[in-house]
């Protein structure tokens, strides 16, 4: 964000802080166990805050750091532009996946979100 987005009122010193909301997004991403996923709707619910589309804007704009991975879409289709880094991570973590059908552009698969989905239940270890 730069400067000359700023409100008049605000103080160019916390040009760069996290917006609060968007601190709150990737505290959940960060909650999630390795190998399973919440939808940016469940993230959304799990706040009582927002929306899914709200969860994706902060995801694009500040989730780099985070395990942005975990956050998908509600059809369980990888991110566009960042599928194979995807597949890594889900390989690595034993993400349950569904196998790609014949239609699906590239033929890569989808998380299979009966099995992968996290409801935020059981915490995950080194997390209260």
């Amino acid at each position: 964000m730069s400067e000359q987005s700023l409100p008049e009122d605000a103080h160019p010193e916390y040009a760069d802080a996290l917006p609060e909301y968007a601190e709150r997004v990737l505290e959940v991403a960060e909650l999630i166990p390795p190998g399973r996923v919440m939808t940016y709707g469940d993230v959304a619910e799990w706040l009582e805050e927002g929306g899914p589309r709200q969860v994706g804007r902060v995801m694009s704009l500040y989730g780099g750091a985070a395990p942005w991975w975990r956050v998908v879409r509600a059809d369980g289709v990888l991110l566009p532009g960042h599928e194979l880094r995807a597949l890594d991570h889900y390989h690595a973590e034993g993400t349950p996946l569904k196998a790609a059908s014949r239609a699906a552009q590239g033929h890569v698969p989808r998380v299979d979100l009966r099995q992968a989905r996290w409801d935020g239940g059981e915490r995950a270890d080194g997390h209260i």
